[in-house]
C-alpha cells in the first residue's frame, strides 16, 4: 500500500540521539585513559549539549561503564578497560535491551494462527544486533581497528542505502 509518495514498511531498528550520544562520549572517555573528563569537555568535544551529557553520564555511571570522580581533579573516565567495554553494553545502559518489539521481548510475545513464524524473525534480528555491537569494543573504535566481520559488512553495497 502506498500513501502519498511513501512505501508502506517495516519501521527502522533505530539508535536515538541519547545512544548515539552515549557512544560517542564513551570513545573520548576511551580515548582519554585514566584521565577524567568534565561532562563540559565531553560535550564540547562531541557538540553534544552539557545537560543531556551529564544525564548521559549518571546513566552509564549507574550501569558501571563509567567512573565518576568528584573534586577539584575530579570528571569521569571509564569504570573498566575500553576493551572490556562493548556498544551492546552502552546501548543497553541508555537504551535497554537491544530489540524489543513494542516494549516487549521477543520471547513474550504471542501470535495468533499463522503470524506465529514471525517470533523467529525478532529472534534472528536480535541475534544479528548482538553479532555487531556485543562484537565492536571502545578500543577497537578509539583507535579506528573495527573487526574484520564488522568492517566488511559496512562495506557491502546496499549497507549504505537506506531502506
Amino acid at each position: 500500500m502506498r500513501t502519498a509518495g511513501r512505501s508502506a514498511r517495516m519501521p527502522a531498528v533505530r539508535i536515538s540521539a541519547k545512544g548515539d550520544y552515549a557512544v560517542r562520549a564513551a570513545i573520548e572517555l576511551a580515548l582519554a585513559g585514566d584521565e577524567p573528563l568534565s561532562a563540559d569537555t565531553i560535550a564540547a568535544r562531541q557538540d553534544i549539549p552539557a545537560f543531556f551529557m551529564k544525564k548521559i553520564l549518571n546513566d552509564m555511571a549507574r550501569a558501571g561503564i563509567v567512573q565518576s570522580l568528584r573534586g577539584r581533579d575530579g570528571g569521569n573516565r571509564l569504570a573498566r578497560p575500553a576493551k572490556e567495554i562493548a556498544i551492546a553494553d552502552i546501548l543497553r545502559a541508555i537504551e535497554g535491551p537491544l530489540a524489543d518489539v513494542h516494549g516487549t521481548a521477543p520471547e513474550r510475545l504471542e501470535y495468533p494462527n499463522n503470524a506465529e513464524p514471525l517470533r523467529e524473525v525478532w529472534f534472528a534480528l536480535r541475534a544479528n544486533l548482538r553479532g555487531v555491537l556485543e562484537t565492536v569494543t571502545l578500543d577497537q573504535l578509539a583507535t579506528g581497528r573495527l573487526p574484520k566481520r564488522v568492517a566488511n559488512l559496512a562495506q557491502q553495497d546496499d549497507a549504505r542505502l537506506r531502506r
